[in-house]
């Protein structure tokens, strides 16, 4: 989609014109497959990188196109977030060093994104999630200020008709209504593309489909979102709510979501998938159509499908097929979704080594797994991976394996002998692998987040961990060790520059609240068993109205209190309040100020948090 020109479907002759090329593009791939026209050898890999613009303190830097405009290389493109960039690496034939070489290219191009960032004081991060993401970083704002993004959403909400929920529900809960489809961009990954011979394509399409699972639980490395933390590779739930087309309704809504792993095996060919998408989702853009496909290949000349490549650019599969043209010649490849940035560069080549050997290593009896598994086995091994990562019980072949048992013992050999098969350099399967390897036997990008984000959260506001733990993530992925090596973080090592901290560094959003006509006895005993010195009053809509604090109930009487007087009738009414990225030294003024030791922190009007004065001495 980033190379047309797209806009919205408006009109029944935009949508008849589209319709027909679409129609035109199946029939010609359906030629061109009869016509042995697919190229079959040599296989090529490629990959795309997303990743994050950050500022001096970690947050995202709304400044992609300007960092974007100072690398000036045809490598890199836009995404939907204007703190998210892409580099689209040249694809490489599948032999010998060529990991090394995607390896070399990639380093290579961050290290110049690197220094046109520096330029603009900003830093380059490979994650899956940015731990430091927060609500005010996904308004429209900060979408790109580019045509097709904006269309995509207006299409998107259009269809939907209604903002979107989403729901999330892990060790924490994330339950929140957006406006836009900017979710998205939290969202980083490395697509890794294959390219598969034409006349196994849906034998090897099942087969990406039956390892997804093991591959995503050893690869998880987004666990965090806003603070929460949800499932080992929360971007799995994120991406699927943040496009979905679908609407809520009290109708149990039986529809696929344009985000998905699929429903079924699949048959056929390869051109049967394009139509299946086809006929689930339809079309929301439209681009500019000059020639007829069948008319191209009847003249000899091959044809780029737009129409189709811009249907399938809005149907996000896991796993996606994607049709594509090289140096003249017709292909037809995977797009492994899945895999989140990160957490390095190494680590990044081994995913997709490990993930390319077992496309290439699949035993003879594992052929036509479609007639031996059941396709909501392999679906269950792929959400389970999304949300427990290591810690998945597999349904592999009959029986439940353990993550590690999995890998170790059965995917990690079969890598190996795909590899070798296929000429790669055995010094390079054997450095690549090795990562995968260390990585079960210590920790993953998911598990060292959670177990180092727990660690800080002992002693600091989750947006202080989050913050932390982002420079933790930048400065050891600079050194490019794989993350099975990194150890736990030494709290007292961290050095934390607290002159730039805000409101939101140090409040306090576990609160205790009550409503006006609560009973002031229940606000007195919940001050005493909370050991809390300050209570918000909220209405209905969550908005601040008042404030019982220790000091309005120490001089009543306990027959005033018992006698049944509400917390209207003691509560302070003319509040105070802060904003939550007010600097930490505006909430102490102001509290010094007016003689007052707490603070409401309000978000249009709603309570979000509290800073009291015993938040300046921790």
């Amino acid at each position: 989609m980033g190379e047309l020109h797209v806009t919205k479907l408006q009109n029944k002759k935009q949508y008849a014109n589209y319709i027909h090329h679409l129609m035109n593009d199946i029939e010609a791939l359906d030629l061109m497959l009869k016509e042995d026209l697919i190229e079959k050898e040599p296989i090529r890999i490629g990959a795309e990188q997303e990743f994050f613009i950050v500022d001096e303190a970690f947050f995202p830097d709304n400044n992609a196109l300007a960092v974007l405009e100072t690398i000036n290389d045809d490598h890199f493109t836009t995404e939907i977030g204007n703190f998210n960039l892409e580099i689209n690496l040249d694809p490489f034939e599948l032999k010998t060093d060529c990991f090394s070489k995607l390896e070399h290219q990639l380093t290579t191009l961050l290290d110049k994104a690197k220094q046109a960032a520096k330029k603009h004081d900003s830093k380059i991060i490979l994650t899956g999630i940015l731990p430091t993401l927060s609500l005010k970083h996904i308004t429209l704002e900060n979408m790109t200020p580019i045509q097709r993004y904006y269309v995509l959403n207006e299409a998107v909400k259009e269809s939907r008709n209604q903002d979107f929920h989403i729901h999330i529900k892990g060790v924490d809960e994330l339950s929140l209504i957006h406006d836009s489809v900017m979710l998205e961009g939290c969202n980083t990954s490395f697509q890794m593309h294959l390219q598969i011979h034409p006349d196994t394509f849906i034998d090897s399409y099942n087969w990406a489909q039956a390892i997804a699972g093991p591959v995503l639980a050893i690869c998880t490395n987004s666990p965090l979102l806003f603070g929460k933390e949800l499932w080992a590779e929360t971007r799995i739930a994120l991406f699927t709510q943040s496009v979905d087309t679908r609407a809520n309704s009290f109708l149990l809504n039986e529809n696929q979501s344009r985000v998905s792993f699929g429903n079924n095996w699949e048959t056929g060919t390869v051109t049967d998938i394009f139509r299946d998408n086809i006929s689930r989702f339809r079309s929301l853009l439209t681009t500019e159509y000059i020639t007829d496909s069948v008319e191209m290949i009847e003249r000899g000349e091959i044809p780029k499908l737009k129409a189709l490549s811009l249907h399938n650019g809005t149907v996000y599969r896991w796993n996606r097929v994607c049709y594509g043209v090289g140096n003249g010649k017709p292909h037809l490849r995977i797009e492994n979704r899945y895999i989140p940035s990160g957490p390095t560069v190494a680590d990044e080549i081994a995913n997709m080594m490990f993930w390319v050997g077992l496309m290439l290593g699949k035993p003879e009896a594992y052929n036509n797994i479609h007639k031996k598994w059941d396709f909501k086995d392999v679906k269950s091994n792929f959400f389970s991976a999304a949300r427990y990562g290591m810690g998945t019980q597999f349904f592999w072949n009959g029986s439940y394996m353990s993550s590690q048992q999995l890998i170790l013992d059965e995917l990690l050999p079969m890598a190996y002998r795909g590899l070798y098969r296929v000429g790669i350099d055995p010094a390079d399967v054997e450095k690549y692998l090795t990562i995968i390897e260390n990585r079960v036997t210590s920790n993953n990008g998911s598990q060292w987040l959670i177990k180092n984000y727990r660690a800080l959260s002992k002693s600091k506001t989750k947006f202080e961990a989050a913050q932390i733990i982002t420079s933790e993530l930048y400065e050891k992925q600079e050194y490019n060790y794989p993350i099975g090596s990194w150890n736990a973080l030494n709290e007292n090592d961290i050095e934390v520059d607290t002159n730039s901290y805000v409101v939101k560094h140090v409040m306090s959003t576990d609160i205790f609240s009550v409503h006006k006509n609560d009973s002031l006895k229940l606000v007195v005993n919940i001050m005493r068993w909370k050991n809390i010195r300050h209570m918000p009053v909220i209405d209905a809509s969550k908005k601040i109205i008042g404030l019982v604090t220790h000091t309005d109930v120490k001089g009543l009487s306990k027959q005033a209190i018992d006698n049944g007087i509400s917390v209207e009738e003691v509560m302070t009414k003319d509040l105070i309040t802060i904003t939550q990225y007010e600097s930490v030294e505006t909430a102490k003024v102001l509290m010094i100020t007016n003689l007052i030791n707490c603070l409401p922190v309000v978000e249009k009007g709603k309570l979000i948090g509290l800073i009291t004065s015993k938040d300046f001495f921790n």
